[in-house]
């Protein structure tokens, strides 16, 4: 018999890896000659780089880039052959700042930028990109201005490339753009389909979480629309209503304008580059999960990703979770065959997060 084992993370407990191998030890257990294929998975979200270096023969580069606030940290990403795959969120994400430090008018995107230019001085002209859980909506200004680009206002003053100065972007420069960059290609792992600004876009779906006030949200969703009318008319496009340009505080737009990007859904990108579709031939049965099952997860995740793919193959695919609540029946349309939540009796939430009941739990269910 044959299984493959593909889990996202239970957040706060268990990564993929640990996910996956816990679940494949326990199948090797109770059924010692059977086939079990692995295959940690992620939809793009924070864990994809770790996902990609856990999965694959990868190079983990590490490198001294700014962070959200310009400080200067320690971060990673990884060399796939010879394609770069970049988290935004070890550069430029949420987790890297206190709630206290949290200001979308000061964050940029800076840290990405200095990532692509060390996988370009390394001679990467491929990237993958994933950009979930920014701290930013700079619009991606801190990125171009890593890459040569630069913003000036109205009376030809420098622009810092964070935030606050979108409002005054008046002209930009574009003549020391790395000329690498033409040859260079980009997929960004996207999973929202958000425009740039507007009362769906960046800043009024994004800005609050990430520290902005109101007066913030009012002023940056301004700003978006004032940068992108400079930047439609320097590059000769307009993608501010593109599906999915509003992700990162506009960081997609930035990388769909300037460097010609494809966004793509994360979990898409994750199932080519890891030939999931190979491995189902003669699969009996595929295991998947995520903390929490609710109506999100029919949308871009992990579970429809994987449940689409069962599917076509007529494989069954069970689904394990933390907690379950969907109110439709969504998922098992798209290929969903059963869904198990691994909590067996009440607990507290502080208790059913600790690894070891996380653990026994997910054995038990298996």
């Amino acid at each position: 018999m044959k299984f493959i084992v593909s889990m996202d993370s239970f957040k706060g407990s268990l990564n993929q890896k640990e996910l996956t191998n816990v679940i494949e030890r326990k199948i090797k257990e109770i059924l010692p000659n059977s086939d079990v294929v692995s295959i940690p998975m992620a939809d793009g979200g924070e864990g994809t780089l770790d996902c990609f270096l856990d999965n694959f023969i990868t190079k983990k580069v590490e490198i001294k880039i700014s962070d959200p606030l310009m400080r200067k940290i320690d971060s990673y990403y990884a060399i796939k052959e010879k394609t770069a795959i970049i988290e935004m969120a070890k550069a430029s994400g949420l987790t890297l700042l206190t709630d206290l430090e949290k200001s979308i008018m000061k964050t940029t995107t800076l840290g990405v930028g200095e990532m692509i230019m060390d996988a370009l001085n390394k001679g990467i002209r491929d990237f993958i990109i994933t950009i979930g859980g920014s701290a930013t909506n700079d619009g991606g200004i801190g990125m171009l201005h890593a890459l040569g680009v630069r913003f000036f206002d109205i009376f030809n003053h420098p622009l810092e490339p964070i935030g606050k100065s979108l409002p005054s972007i008046n002209r930009i420069d574009i003549s020391n753009f790395d000329e690498r960059l033409k040859s260079s290609r980009f997929e960004v792992a996207c999973d929202v389909d958000n425009p740039l600004y507007g009362i769906n876009g960046a800043a009024h779906i994004y800005g609050k979480q990430k520290g902005g006030s109101k007066e913030d949200i009012l002023l940056l969703d301004k700003g978006l629309r004032t940068y992108s009318e400079v930047a439609n008319k320097t590059m000769g496009v307009d993608f501010t209503k593109y599906p999915g340009v509003g992700a990162a505080g506009g960081l997609g737009y930035a990388l769909k304008t300037f460097l010609k990007a494809k966004l793509t859904p994360g979990i898409d990108i994750m199932l080519k580059t890891s030939n999931f579709e190979v491995h189902c031939k003669n699969t009996d049965y595929i295991i998947t999960g995520e903390g929490k099952i609710d109506d999100q997860s029919a949308m871009g995740k992990v579970l429809s990703g994987i449940a689409k793919i069962g599917k076509k193959h007529n494989i069954p695919v069970i689904a394990i979770a933390g907690s379950i609540d969907i109110s439709d029946n969504k998922l098992y349309d798209l290929g969903i065959t059963s869904m198990l939540s691994i909590l067996n009796k009440p607990m507290s939430l502080k208790e059913a997060l600790k690894k070891e009941t996380t653990i026994k739990n997910v054995e038990t269910t298996i």
